[in-house]
């Protein structure tokens, strides 16, 4: 709790880790002009006597993994998880399109989406963020940046891992990634099993209902096979066979107005 009895959350550097100091540096770098009401907000930082201190805004709600894994009663209705996917879309889509230079995130992942106390969604850590290349004129998208590949397994764009060019397309097939892990409530990897192969495979099978959170009552069959349409394209291997932020925007805009009112809340 902060002097003006503002409740922070603080995140501490590794101490004597240079690739931490790293990151340290490029995320108040990128958050100190970084605005958006679905990215996570830097209130201060300490960098003094070896102590590596950044103070974000408190998200009551914890991640979206803590969420996902609850064992408990309470889950996320299907309404409330697009209102969460839609949320950090918003985010990602300020990150490609607003932010000046653009950015790539790098690390889209459950455990890096915060819920305030509205379960409005936030998207965080940006300690492995890439600012994009300046534009050439007649460009409307930025191509890439090459960079050793960082990342998370089971997020990582498979064309990023094996080119090494990080474009706006690699977050898009995070957040895919992120999509189905909502939609099932499986982990990106688990037990050896990755989340859009097994969801690709009972897609196919036309098994995939057998898939789906129960958790998340009440949900429409076509409404849940629109979002997984959607989460499949984000993952698709191929850059180009995945949409662009804008377009997944308003896709979960028109599955969010389709959902009742009853679907988008806690239950």
């Amino acid at each position: 709790v902060l002097s003006d009895k503002t409740v922070a959350a603080i995140k501490r550097a590794d101490e004597g880790s240079l690739q931490g100091e790293k990151e340290f540096l490029n995320e108040i770098e990128l958050l100190s002009r970084l605005h958006h009401r679905n990215l996570v907000s830097l209130i201060g930082y300490c960098d003094e006597e070896g102590e590596q201190m950044l103070v974000y805004e408190f998200m009551p709600n914890g991640t979206l993994r803590d969420w996902l894994s609850a064992k408990g009663k309470e889950s996320l209705s299907f309404g409330m998880r697009i209102r969460v996917a839609l949320g950090t879309a918003k985010g990602i889509l300020y990150l490609h399109t607003e932010a000046n230079p653009p950015v790539f995130h790098r690390d889209i992942k459950a455990s890096n989406i915060l819920l305030d106390l509205n379960f409005s969604a936030k998207v965080a850590d940006f300690g492995l963020s890439r600012l994009a290349p300046v534009l050439e004129d007649e460009e409307d998208v930025p191509k890439h940046v090459s960079t050793v590949v960082r990342g998370t397994p089971g997020y990582m764009d498979p064309e990023y891992f094996l080119t090494h060019k990080l474009t706006d397309k690699s977050d898009v097939y995070s957040i895919g990634v992120v999509f189905l892990e909502l939609l099932t409530g499986m982990h990106a990897i688990s037990h050896g099993k990755n989340i859009v192969r097994e969801v690709k495979t009972a897609d196919q099978r036309d098994m995939m209902l057998s898939l789906i959170d129960k958790r998340m009552e009440p949900w429409s069959m076509e409404s849940v096979e629109k979002f997984a349409a959607l989460a499949l394209r984000c993952s698709e291997d191929s850059p180009e066979m995945r949409p662009g932020m804008a377009e997944v925007v308003k896709e979960l805009e028109a599955l969010l107005e389709a959902a009742p009112e009853k679907e988008a809340r806690v239950e």
